[in-house]
């Protein structure tokens, strides 16, 4: 099997470390073309001595010199750029086969359209592509006749349970969510939740902001619209369902009732693995599932009124055209509002459904690529506008 060529967004965060872990793990089936970043300069300029990318990006402009400084003894040097047209070039560059998406955000979905036009396929890590630019990029896989393999854990799941399954037969979709941290909470107490109880994540090791959504459950509110671009389920037929163990990844139903699922550890190296080697399987030294280890595997239904931002997702889903990458924006606004302890966490489904309403006159059904993008920076003034009405709470504990 030829080594596959890959460039990587969001070297420096949890997708892109678990990501360079395969490689580094497979260096007879995968090499780095390209690398982009964040701010973690010493971390960056570690992966380009291990990696050897040909050309790597860094999201802020300022840190240009001192990366420079950082690996000024690496051979060969790398091309260096820089902000975000340099993580678009980096998407685009080269002979790269596949490009993980890892950047978290809003700010994944122009360098995802970049690889796309390029002819790359693209392993997705960033939901945000798909939930805000769904109408845009889909049509743009299609046309360049690239393949778009999910890379988180739920879809992957989904994905893999699909294979083999003849059109037509997907009857329904069901989403396992863990809960996130506040799962065993009363929704009384909800109002005194602080930034640190909402990054305790019971299972996954996760940036901030994706633990954030996983303790209001938008993650899985999320997933339901990639969900349904992805694999063209009605909204009707995705469902959400609490497993605590998070040993269940998703399931599907297809036309006979037979429900198929795909199991394993709570660990993102598997799709990672997956949407890079797909259609076929590699052989990991990684720790099987145990299923007397992993003990009883429980299930309950969501508490609609401790999770308020599923319904949210699913309203703006439904409503579609630009209204998921108002939800998406606003949602990225709110739990960067709430990081910085400006908001309270009850106030984040607030402020977006304020941004939501408001929206709601102005959407339109078939979106470009400019209205999704006049769409995210609407919604994130809206956000900020709305956090700071007297109805909501302007400072964690007030």
């Amino acid at each position: 099997m030829a080594v596959k060529a890959i460039t990587l967004l969001g070297s420096t965060g949890s997708i892109g470390t678990q990501t360079l872990d395969i490689v580094a793990n497979y260096p007879d089936r995968f090499r780095i073309v390209g690398l982009a970043a964040g701010r973690n300069i010493a971390l960056l300029a570690a992966q380009i001595r291990q990696f050897k990318p040909e050309i790597v990006a860094i999201a802020d402009p300022t840190q240009l010199n001192d990366l420079k400084a950082a690996i000024s003894d690496v051979v060969p040097q790398p091309i260096l750029v820089c902000g975000e047209a340099g993580i678009v070039e980096v998407a685009a560059y080269g002979d790269s086969q596949s490009v993980v998406t890892g950047i978290v955000g809003c700010a994944g979905l122009l360098p995802t359209i970049a690889a796309i036009e390029a002819g790359k396929d693209i392993a997705l890590a960033n939901k945000e592509t798909l939930i805000a630019g769904g109408p845009v990029v889909l049509p743009l896989v299609k046309a360049h006749g690239v393949k778009l393999l999910p890379a988180d854990s739920e879809h992957s799941a989904i994905f893999q349970c699909l294979q083999g399954v003849p059109e037509g037969g997907l009857k329904r979709i069901i989403l396992t969510a863990s809960g996130g941290a506040f799962r065993d909470w009363p929704v009384e107490k909800l109002a005194q939740v602080t930034v640190a109880d909402a990054l305790k994540h019971p299972n996954w090791s996760m940036g901030r902001k994706i633990t954030v959504d996983s303790a209001t459950l938008m993650n899985k509110g999320l997933e339901v619209i990639e969900a349904h671009y992805l694999f063209g389920a009605d909204y009707d037929r995705i469902d959400i369902v609490i497993h605590p163990q998070s040993i269940i990844h998703s399931l599907i139903e297809v036309q006979d009732t037979s429900v198929l699922a795909q199991l394993g550890w709570p660990d993102m190296r598997l799709p990672l693995l997956y949407a890079l080697s797909w259609p076929a399987r590699i052989a990991t030294d990684w720790e099987p599932l145990d299923l007397v280890k992993s003990g009883d595997l429980t299930f309950r239904e969501p508490n609609h009124e401790k999770y308020p931002c599923m319904g949210l997702a699913y309203a703006a889903g439904r409503a579609g055209g630009c209204l998921p990458a108002v939800l998406n924006a606003a949602n990225e606004q709110a739990v960067a509002l709430f990081l910085d302890e400006k908001i309270a966490f009850l106030d984040i489904p607030r402020v977006i459904e304020k941004a939501c309403d408001r929206f709601q006159s102005q959407n339109t059904s078939t979106p470009s690529l400019e209205d999704i993008l006049h769409a995210d920076r609407w919604a994130r003034t809206a956000v900020l506008e709305a956090s700071q009405s007297p109805a909501t709470t302007v400072a964690i504990g007030a």
